[in-house]
């Protein structure tokens, strides 16, 4: 299991498991509230109808007091209520007066009248002081049909004359009960489904994080580096600062070793070709003779002298991690590059087009001169003679595409994968090689600029390199 399904798993569960317990506990609590609510409104009932009561049962008017002729309207008057979506008809109480003895001498329903209730909690603890209560099945065989009586004393001059005790069954209820239970229940189901959304936002937000640290890792193991990403956490940050010690650190071991053997390697060829000349030379041949072969060591020399220097030019590249970015006006960097290849365009006889722009990009203007000039050398070196080099930069959103465009031989397929190599260099028309770091160089000014460098072949001939570099906003 990948580890942000772990985390959301893990975040989740712990979210449900405090949820169940939480909402478990609202549910459980929500039928004993109701029913202490319910209980508390029946002894107020109780107590403001006993007090109505008092006269009729000193009076002797039970049976037609004004108690008993309330109720009988009562019938009459139909209720029409809406309660939060619950509808109310009618009146759900039952009442009943008993006198001192417990015997119950008025009866709302007008069925237990003259029966014998001293036995009952209600009243049997109402009529010695107390507080009385019960909760009594009206039918034994549903457990469903249990109504709730709470009693309060009669009492004038001090002495108790009688109870009135006040029910209602507690079925009453069960809409309310049932309608704050499922009301629970929902805004339960919405919490997990919110904290589920943010448990994926959560777990998303890492997974993206650390996968830019997945291709920031595979592109060092690719040879390819890309700029280290902003990864936002603090931890992760510390994460790709190790990873980008540890890259410049094994890239440092490498860059040496892959170095000097490439150095060794370059540098064979032009040594063997100065020895031979030298042996040769040593046995005086005629000046011809010595004229060509002290032409081809001063060759030689400039060849590695060249060599050492687009290395440490590179080197000092490859060894910067960031750069101080700055307003560069396109324009003025094409009309240095052409000013300082006239010489090498005239003695090929090539026309260089170049885009008249006011587009600014950021970056390093000595770096991005150089990079076009490789490129732009390259055009040179490619393009046969009567050719035309185009130099053209575009917008594109907040990018600048600049674009150095020739019509020479373009690039063979076995060579398009590994013209960024260091030292890899395809034969100029006089059969000589580059150094093979021009455009090595190129790539690693567009890494430090944050850009990219592209290579492809033109139709119907020729080639297209593409430097993309961030449009400067004014």
């Amino acid at each position: 299991m990948r580890m942000g399904m772990r985390l959301l798993l893990g975040y989740f569960l712990i979210v449900a498991v405090a949820g169940w317990f939480v909402f478990a506990i609202f549910v459980q609590e929500v039928k004993p509230g109701v029913r202490r609510a319910m209980e508390g409104t029946l002894i107020d009932t109780a107590t403001l109808m006993a007090e109505v009561a008092k006269d009729d049962l000193l009076s002797g008017h039970v049976q037609d007091g004004r108690l008993a002729k309330a109720f009988n309207e009562l019938r009459f008057q139909p209720i029409n209520a809406s309660i939060s979506g619950i509808n109310k008809v009618r009146n759900e109480y039952h009442i009943y007066l008993t006198d001192r003895q417990g015997k119950v001498i008025f009866d709302s329903a007008g069925l237990a009248v003259g029966q014998d209730y001293s036995r009952w909690n209600d009243v049997w603890l109402t009529l010695r002081g107390q507080y009385g209560a019960r909760s009594t099945l009206a039918d034994p065989d549903r457990p469903e049909s249990s109504v709730m009586y709470v009693a309060a004393p009669v009492i004038a001059n001090g002495h108790i004359l009688g109870v009135l005790s006040v029910g209602k069954a507690n079925n009453t209820m069960t809409p309310v009960i049932k309608r704050s239970e499922r009301r629970i229940l929902w805004a339960g189901g919405a919490l997990l489904g919110i904290a589920l959304l943010i448990g994926g936002m959560m777990v998303w937000w890492i997974n993206h994080s650390i996968g830019k640290l997945v291709r920031y890792a595979d592109s060092v193991s690719g040879d390819q580096p890309i700029p280290l990403p902003d990864v936002g956490s603090s931890e992760l940050r510390r994460l790709a600062s190790a990873l980008e010690s540890m890259r410049i650190k094994l890239e440092g071991k490498n860059y040496i070793e892959h170095y000097v053997y490439a150095l060794t390697h370059e540098l064979k060829s032009p040594l063997a070709a100065i020895r031979g000349a030298a042996e040769i030379l040593r046995e005086g041949p005629p000046a011809e003779v010595v004229a060509r072969f002290t032409g081809n060591i001063l060759a030689q020399n400039a060849r590695m002298q060249a060599l050492v220097e687009k290395l440490l030019l590179q080197a000092r590249v490859e060894s910067r991690l960031e750069i101080v970015l700055a307003p560069v006006a396109v324009s003025d960097l094409f009309a240095r590059l052409d000013a300082s290849r006239t010489v090498q365009l005239s003695q090929k006889n090539l026309e260089l087009r170049v885009d008249h722009n006011d587009l600014q990009v950021a970056g390093e203007e000595e770096l991005l001169e150089e990079a076009l000039g490789n490129l732009l050398d390259n055009a040179i070196d490619f393009t046969p003679p009567g050719g035309v080099i185009s130099l053209t930069a575009t917008a594109v959103q907040d990018s600048v595409l600049i674009r150095v465009t020739d019509n020479g031989s373009g690039i063979p397929d076995y060579a398009i994968e590994r013209i960024f190599e260091r030292f890899y260099s395809l034969p100029r028309e006089n059969g000589q090689k580059s150094s093979g770091l021009g455009l090595a160089f190129v790539r690693e000014v567009a890494r430090l600029h944050r850009g990219t460098v592209q290579l492809k072949n033109a139709s119907p001939n020729g080639v297209e390199a593409t430097l993309t570099l961030h449009r400067r906003f004014t």
